[in-house]
């Protein structure tokens, strides 16, 4: 087949080369293919319909039975493949933006947050709502990560225009709107916003990886709320009945079974769980999560990770410094409520434990280090806070 350039194709149509860039980007044109960053247009390809001349979003407007939108949003959380075939999957898809989104997906959630953002930017205003969303929602934790937090919130302001513009929302349309919505505020610890339904309202209605995802931040909702014993619950069900076939969401319901189980100072479950993701996550380095979650997981990564994967553990804690940077940029000034931000992570978890009646002997025997050295990291935490005695901490930890 001939292609022509996107400059060819411009001036052929007599539109603009930034129109023609995002009808390839929206996947509008028949046959388009991509050779390194350049767009390759057949020769024989017409122009696209003006989208101002259709019905806005049709793709809101789908049977029921084929909730096309599904299949678009997230498809790589959404997609049961084997542990270390991550790539092979995403290769084998067809050209076009859902492979693209998926692309995303894997460098966001592989600590590659600068690949993802360049990988989705020209999907944030996609005529079709599942790539618009996933577009967003990525774009908007990768920014955090990057400390682009003006990015970050134009964003979930992006994802919240969009879902509230059409006035005839399906119900599946209706559940995904929820699921964005609850996990951002879940995640970023942000209150939850007023008239929001309960998630047995929508979990039904969400296919089974976002369905397993959702679970999570469920299980994460009721960690915050210190009801460790049902958060395990939901974990162990979700995991029981079907999540553990979808790797990124198993990831993260092990990871927040490892926060429970270590507020229940039982660590020897805690440390199961963080194998199991690690075991998942390791073949596709899916690390990302390890990352966000560190201050949460009560030191298990300095205990485990650190002795077996040093060199993972370095790149973990990286992870670490540059995405809760941006996340207390999001979660501070939005709260109210501080959360230290000048300790080392090492600190971080150290003050964690002692915040919740860990004894210096105990957090010594967790972390591998004598009673002296926890006793240095708390007098140095206490001095950078400003406090004098261990009880204050808590204020200043995360839950």
């Amino acid at each position: 087949m001939e292609y022509i350039t996107v400059q060819e194709a411009a001036k052929k149509w007599k539109i603009s080369e930034r129109l023609v860039q995002r009808y390839c980007a929206e996947g509008r044109i028949d046959g388009i293919r991509k050779f390194g960053k350049s767009w390759g247009i057949p020769s024989s390809a017409v122009k696209p319909q003006d989208p101002r001349k259709k019905k806005k979003h049709p793709v809101l407007r789908r049977s029921r039975s084929q909730p096309i939108v599904f299949s678009e949003f997230m498809p790589l959380m959404n997609t049961p493949f084997k542990p270390g075939c991550c790539l092979d999957y995403i290769n084998e898809m067809e050209d076009g933006p859902r492979k693209e989104i998926a692309l995303a997906e894997y460098h966001y959630f592989s600590g590659q947050p600068e690949k993802a953002i360049q990988e989705v930017e020209l999907y944030l205003t996609c005529s079709e709502a599942g790539y618009r969303l996933s577009s967003c929602w990525i774009y908007a934790y990768a920014n955090l990560s990057v400390g682009q937090i003006q990015h970050a919130q134009y964003a979930l302001t992006e994802i919240k225009n969009t879902l509230v513009a059409n006035d005839e929302k399906a119900p599946y349309i209706c559940a995904i709107e929820d699921f964005v919505v609850f996990a951002a505020s879940i995640l970023l610890h942000l209150p939850l916003p007023e008239g929001m339904p309960p998630t047995q309202e929508f979990l039904p209605l969400l296919p089974s990886g976002l369905r397993a995802f959702a679970l999570y931040v469920q299980a994460h909702f009721l960690y915050l709320k210190e009801d460790y014993g049902k958060s395990v619950g939901i974990v162990e069900g979700a995991l029981n009945m079907g999540a553990s076939r979808y790797p990124i969401p198993a990831i993260y319901l092990h990871l927040v079974s490892v926060m429970d189980y270590m507020s229940l100072k039982q660590t020897q479950q805690a440390q199961k769980h963080l194998l199991a993701a690690w075991e998942i996550a390791r073949p596709d380095d899916l690390i990302e999560g390890f990352g966000e979650h560190h201050g949460l997981l009560g030191g298990m990564l300095e205990a485990v990770i650190k002795p077996g994967w040093p060199e993972d553990f370095k790149r973990i804690i990286a992870i670490t410094y540059r995405f809760s940077a941006g996340w207390r940029k999001i979660h501070n000034p939005e709260t109210g409520h501080d959360v230290a931000d000048d300790l080392t992570t090492t600190e971080f978890v150290t003050a964690m434990l002692a915040a919740r009646g860990w004894t210096n002997q105990e957090i010594a025997k967790h972390m591998n280090i004598s009673s002296h050295t926890v006793k240095r990291y708390i007098s140095t935490v206490l001095q950078k806070l400003g406090i004098h005695q261990r009880q204050e901490l808590k204020k200043y930890m995360l839950k």
